[in-house]
């Protein structure tokens, strides 16, 4: 099976009156080339990969398993699609918290 490596999510999603929903519309930068799993662990199944320097939207965070990464240590994951997770030690959210609702 091939590698996957992941388009970044867009900017901009709309309700139906028009305004740019915020949670959906908040995308951060990825900081080095990152796998993204089916679930928060490094022992769930690699799905994809992104590249450093893209920008990804957090639809959700949920702790996981506890990973060392480029910008230090965290057990939050973001889910960036559906069955897609990516260590939050890999985004640049200005946060060492949670910045999305959990999922």
């Amino acid at each position: 099976m091939s590698e996957n490596v992941m388009a970044p999510e867009v900017d901009g999603a709309e309700s139906s009156d028009g305004a740019a929903v915020e949670a959906a519309a908040r995308s951060y930068p990825i900081v080095a080339d990152v796998n993204v799993r089916s679930g928060p662990g490094t022992s769930y199944r690699k799905v994809g990969r992104l590249s450093a320097g893209s920008r990804v939207t957090i639809a959700c965070q949920k702790p996981g398993e506890t990973v060392t990464g480029p910008t230090g240590t965290s057990n939050i994951w973001d889910r960036i699609g559906s069955g897609r997770y990516v260590s939050d030690t890999y985004f640049r959210t200005g946060s060492n918290g949670y910045v999305a609702p959990r999922c």
